[in-house]
């Protein structure tokens, strides 16, 4: 594979005082944007970049709307709209092709989301081609590690599940081999400064952009921002940040955070990840409506009955309660996931596939959205139970890190409405837990009953849910999609049955789905923001669920326990009831 060339664009929007200025908003090989599309194109097809010499360059506005334009940088300066760059960049962009780099630094490298995740994903973007020629991966924490024992701990999460091909072996030798490891403490400039001159010396004089992964605790992402922003962002090429949640823990905490950031970055230097947006048939969902003439007639209150996202866990907190506790359900699950899900589900079609158009859309739903009622909520906790095989498993208090007396959600159910004129009096309902009966996550969409349907007085007293169409989206795991049909069972009477149209990912094609870190890994390193989290996003989902986490806290509303491995509170049930709904995953 070719290297990836890139040149630095200049924004309006940037402030003279951010070290991050001459680099903020360009994209590697000038811009390339990736539409949705089916899974017909090879992982090689999809890592290619175009080389067109047009740089994006993006104006905030003061409503968070951002505004691309593709032109030269020579052209803007001439119009007087940009900051005018340095003699030795104007004569680089005029200078023709530079290679370029990129350089990845992974902080807090010694965690488990690094070892389980951000390197195995790095190793399968290197494998299928995806990364640019040159590149450099640096493990940063305060653990002390050599190289080779940094490339030690990590070879031994790689796997070359992708295909199976037979030079696994080097390939992760070659990989391993771009892997280093720099110790230091977040807070000190003195070792970022040691960290970008090992980042200097890798990228060889070459065009650098830099991105940085915050695998960290919240409570030190604005230290490791400032002391990056001031020591080690490059000064030739972009600069980025991936921050992984929470993002805070209501609208005040989480606007403390963002206002923070934008000390040391622009906003669309944060990358706000939710690996949720990253996966397959999440990412399917638009292509699902919008490409398809029998869906998005049905879209709307006149066809659809409910909505419903289902996330489901068969464990505990198992020995990490401490952090759980601190958040619980909502905060972990429903603020974000789940309700990222609904806004990618209800909204209205984007003027394009640009990044900016749909976070527009996704905005719009938030905003539209009705204030959670307590009564539209239930909440609970599971409790210790033992099988009929003489199995126990223990309750959330049971663990060690959990204070015996923690009234932390870990279940919770919820019917939420958005007040427009697609969605009005639909219910979206959310139920979301822990040390449940099955591991899941699906979308379901049940539609409105057949108005005057013949059959339910002919067919033999047929059940009447039975005469419901609903399509369902299985996240995870078996990703599919199906949708549920009335129909005929052969024979001479006239009896209904309920079958299945099913596309089953892993019978329909042959290849393995990517995970979900993949796919927004790369979308960062490219310059992508369409499945990333811009901040009013986050300001308006913090709006709409603070009320309620304020009220749960404040009058210490007991949870409903239920058993470790049931189906959840009894509660659950009556809340579907109320909005005259079935859960579908029963």
């Amino acid at each position: 594979m070719s290297s990836s060339l890139s040149r630095p664009s200049y924004s309006s929007s940037s402030r003279t005082s951010s070290p991050f200025f001459p680099n903020h908003s360009s994209l590697i090989n000038g811009g390339t944007r990736r539409s949705l599309s089916f899974l017909s194109a090879s992982p090689q097809e999809l890592c290619l970049r175009s080389k067109r010499k047009s740089v994006q360059s993006s104006v905030v506005l003061q409503d968070g709307a951002v505004v691309v334009t593709n032109s030269s940088p020579i052209e803007k300066l001439k119009d007087g709209l940009l900051s005018v760059p340095s003699q030795e960049v104007v004569a680089e962009l005029g200078g023709g092709e530079h290679e370029s780099t990129v350089s990845i630094t992974v902080v807090g490298a010694s965690g488990d989301l690094a070892k389980k995740k951000i390197f195995p994903a790095l190793f399968a973007l290197y494998y299928e081609g995806c990364l640019p020629e040159h590149f450099t991966i640096y493990g940063y924490a305060r653990s002390k590690m050599t190289d080779g024992e940094l490339r030690h701990m990590v070879s031994k999460t790689l796997t070359c599940r992708i295909d199976k091909r037979a030079n696994c072996g080097e390939k992760m030798e070659e990989f391993l081999k771009r892997c280093f490891y720099h110790t230091g403490q977040y807070d000190s400039q003195e070792h970022f400064v040691a960290l970008n001159k090992k980042l200097k010396e890798h990228e060889g004089g070459r065009l650098s952009n830099r991105l940085f992964y915050l695998s960290i605790p919240p409570n030190i992402f604005v230290d490791a921002v400032k002391c990056a922003s001031s020591s080690a962002s490059s000064l030739s090429g972009w600069t980025r940040v991936i921050v992984e949640k929470p993002f805070g823990r209501d609208s005040k905490t989480s606007a403390a955070l963002t206002n923070s950031l934008k000390n040391y970055l622009e906003e669309d230097q944060i990358f706000r990840i939710d690996h949720y947006l990253g996966k397959e048939l999440v990412e399917n969902l638009s292509v699902l409506r919008f490409s398809n003439l029998i869906f998005e007639p049905l879209w709307s209150r006149q066809y659809i009955q409910n909505v419903q996202f289902i996330f489901s866990e068969d464990f505990g907190t198992e020995g990490r309660g401490g952090y759980f506790d601190h958040y619980g359900i909502i905060r972990d699950i429903m603020q974000n996931h789940l309700l990222q899900i609904l806004a990618l589900f209800a909204m209205e079609t984007p003027v394009s596939l640009d990044a900016e158009d749909i976070r527009n859309e996704k905005v719009k739903v938030l905003r539209s959205m009705r204030p959670i009622q307590l009564e539209d909520v239930v909440i609970g906790q599971y409790k210790g139970t033992t099988t009929k095989g003489g199995v126990t498993y223990p309750s959330y208090t049971d663990d060690k890190t959990v204070p015996g007396d923690s009234l932390t959600p870990t279940f919770a159910a919820a019917a939420l409405f958005i007040d427009n004129a697609r969605w009005d009096g639909v219910p979206f309902l959310m139920k979301a837990g822990k040390a449940l009966h099955t591991r899941s996550a699906e979308i379901r969409v049940q539609f409105r009953h057949v108005p005057g349907n013949l059959y339910n007085r002919n067919s033999g007293g047929s059940n009447l849910d039975r005469t419901t169409n609903e399509l369902v989206i299985r996240v995870q795991p078996d990703e599919g999609i199906y949708l549920k049909i009335n129909n005929k069972v052969p024979g001479l009477g006239m009896r209904l049955d309920q079958s299945h149209l099913n596309l089953l990912y892993s019978a329909r094609y042959s290849k393995e789905i990517p995970d979900a870190y993949e796919r927004l890994l790369l979308d960062a390193i490219e310059g992508e923001r369409r499945l990333f989290i811009r901040s009013d996003e986050l300001d308006a989902a913090w709006a709409l669920f603070t009320p309620l986490l304020k009220e749960i806290e404040e009058k210490k509303m007991i949870p409903e326990l239920y058993p470790y491995g049931s189906r959840g509170p009894v509660g659950a049930h009556y809340l579907a009831a109320k909005h005259n709904v079935q859960w579908g995953d029963l």
